[in-house]
């Protein structure tokens, strides 16, 4: 009976790994003909049946993709706008954070309640008032409605994080600190901040990847050219190049898209993990 088990427990396991290999192979399939395909020649484009091997290898389609779209100033774009999230959503909700775990009053659930509600309301069902508003305060084909929220706390989720890991801190510090002459924002930035760091980069990460990806914010808000995002961008490669088979230009510029994204999820994927655990703090 022993061995049946056995036996029957491992051949579960091997299907299981079966199953799992064959999703892997398909979900990554696209990534390896988009990297392939990045370094191909214009013919190898187009050849049938297609191959996954460049030969020759060449840079001709990130030369091409540099020369036909201003490509440079997309990503600068891109990093300005990631770069001022990441610090809006960093200051904001943290401080946020740190009074929903540390001051105590009757409504702090039912506001905090409310905070975690606005994370169910479809985007969507905002835009049309968002851009009315916006329009109103001369906003539009500018950054800051891209930015300026961030600044706010407008984040559930990063606060709901932040909020969770600073409850994790025994009181007694606080108070220890209070007895020291130490105000309520110097025990935020004394005490908190500098052992919160592992949190911060977990924020900040998923702040990174959120607004990184991020296309239909862009293209709502910028008009000009020279304002697009990176995101925003591939899409106006792929209407310049019209009905080419030659789609080497077009994954050179997706790839350098990706690049960052996967360097993250490569190089951090443990804080990734951390940050589910984190969420999930007994409050």
């Amino acid at each position: 009976m022993k061995k049946k088990v056995t036996a029957q427990s491992c051949l579960k396991g091997a299907l299981w790994y079966l199953v799992v290999g064959a999703l892997s192979i398909l979900f990554v399939l696209p990534f390896i003909w988009m990297v392939s395909t990045a370094f191909k020649t214009g013919p190898q484009c187009v050849d049938y049946p297609p191959t996954f091997i460049p030969r020759p290898f060449t840079l001709r389609s990130f030369t091409e993709v540099f020369s036909i779209s201003p490509m440079l100033t997309y990503i600068k774009n891109s990093v300005v706008i990631v770069g001022l999230n990441i610090l809006g959503t960093l200051v904001s909700c943290s401080l946020v954070a740190y009074g929903f775990s540390r001051f105590h009053c009757r409504e702090k659930n039912i506001w905090f309640t409310i905070l975690l509600s606005t994370m169910m309301i479809p985007g969507f069902t905002l835009l049309i008032p968002q851009f009315s508003m916006y329009t109103k305060l001369g906003w539009v084909n500018t950054i800051l409605p891209l930015v300026v929220p961030t600044f706010l706390a407008t984040n559930a989720f990063s606060v709901f994080i932040l909020r969770q890991f600073f409850m994790s801190f025994p009181g007694e510090l606080d108070e220890a600190a209070r007895l020291d002459g130490c105000s309520y924002l110097g025990v935020f930035v004394r005490i908190l901040l500098p052992n919160s760091k592992t949190v911060m980069f977990v924020v900040a990460l998923f702040c990174f990847v959120g607004t990184w990806n991020d296309f239909f914010g862009p293209l709502i808000y910028l008009n000009d050219m020279e304002k697009y995002t990176l995101a925003v961008g591939l899409v106006m490669l792929k209407a310049s190049q019209g009905s080419t088979l030659d789609m080497g230009p077009m994954m050179a510029g997706a790839l350098l898209a990706v690049i960052p994204t996967f360097l993250l999820y490569l190089t951090c994927q443990r804080y990734f993990v951390q940050g589910v655990v984190t969420s999930g703090l007994k409050g």
